[in-house]
């Protein structure tokens, strides 16, 4: 990896040198290794106050459920469901919020494949623009909530989880995500995403869509730097744990 491009893989604040994807030297500081591949831990589970984060990859039972969820979230709000079965490969981390055994909150984040990304359908351009800086992108997709028991709490846990998979396990650089126009100014004040490509008709959902862009490096700076993180009182990031915890997740997720 040149050394041009190797600062894009290291989040600052990494600095245990046995809990993160980066071996320590004391001559040459974080080294970064090669992404991890393969199955995470099945049996990871983040207890919150009421309810458990879980990876769902391994578990086909509850898999048929969040399909079932994301059909029903998607058809409220007058979206085709389309696909709405998981797929069942590496390249693809499911991401759910269950109280007792029951679903209600779900994402997917989803890796580069030979086939690219999902949102590479109408935003090839774009993202390639980030590949050709030596980007390592990702996606986020199949976003699905039920407003009965789902908060911006349970919506930060989650986001938690995806950013210790994201820059911690993959080492990717830069998430993309297709949302409906009028959620834009969400994720921009939430997660700290930009507009990243017009508005264009999704064939997946059928309705309208914009490319949304957040780089790792957004996110790495919010734990760097204490007072963006102080600040930041409109953002899920202000409620992420310390980076402590962050490794102990990490440990859990790789089931090391």
């Amino acid at each position: 990896m040149s050394s041009s491009t190797s600062h894009l893989f290291d989040p600052p604040f990494l600095t245990d040198p046995e809990a993160s994807p980066w071996c320590f030297s004391a001559r040459a500081g974080i080294l970064p290794l090669a992404p991890r591949s393969g199955r995470l831990n099945s049996n990871f589970n983040l207890e919150r106050d009421g309810y458990r984060i879980l990876i769902a990859d391994e578990k086909h039972e509850l898999k048929t459920h969040i399909s079932r969820l994301i059909e029903r979230m998607y058809q409220s709000r007058g979206l085709m469901s389309y696909h709405t079965e998981l797929p069942e490969h590496d390249g693809h981390t499911t991401i759910v919020a269950c109280k007792d055994d029951h679903p209600f909150a779900t994402l997917a984040l989803g890796l580069e494949t030979e086939d690219g990304l999902l949102a590479d359908v109408l935003y090839r351009k774009e993202i390639d623009a980030v590949r050709a800086r030596g980007g390592r992108v990702c996606e986020v997709s199949r976003l699905a909530m039920d407003p009965e028991h789902a908060s911006q709490e349970v919506f930060g846990s989650m986001v938690q989880v995806l950013y210790v998979l994201v820059r911690m396990v993959h080492r990717l650089t830069d998430i993309f995500i297709e949302v409906h126009p009028r959620h834009a100014a969400f994720y921009k004040r939430l997660l700290g995403c930009r507009v990243a490509g017009p508005e264009r008709t999704c064939p997946r959902v059928g309705a309208p869509a914009v490319l949304m862009h957040l780089p790792g490096a957004t996110i790495d700076a919010l734990f760097s730097d204490p007072n963006a993180r102080d600040h930041a009182t409109r953002s899920l990031y202000r409620s992420f744990s310390a980076p402590a915890e962050l490794f102990s997740l990490h440990r859990q997720l790789v089931g090391h």
